[in-house]
């Protein structure tokens, strides 16, 4: 999935937002501090997205290139993409 940095942020306020609204989260730190650490550890979960497409796509290509005509990317995509992030420990 992308997403620009405008709409990480507001998400980040939304669920923030939410927490405080319910009593479910006291700041022991500014809540700015809190909000620009939450975006930077959500952007870097998308960027581990991001290279986890590049990889994928690599080998999709190996693949399509070691069984030429019988490939279908659309198919393979998802599920090479399942794997290895179970295998890197990455939550989709």
């Amino acid at each position: 999935m992308k997403m620009t940095e405008k709409q990480m942020k507001r998400m980040v306020k939304l669920v923030i937002d939410e927490l405080k609204e319910h009593d479910v989260i006291t700041f022991k730190d500014k809540e700015e501090a809190v909000f620009n650490r939450a975006v930077e550890l959500v952007k870097s979960d998308f960027l581990k997205e991001q290279q986890l497409d590049e990889e994928v796509n690599q080998m999709m290509d190996d693949l399509e290139r070691q069984n030429p005509g019988s490939f279908q990317r659309y198919k393979m995509f998802p599920l090479l993409k399942k794997r290895l992030a179970k295998e890197k420990g990455i939550v989709l």
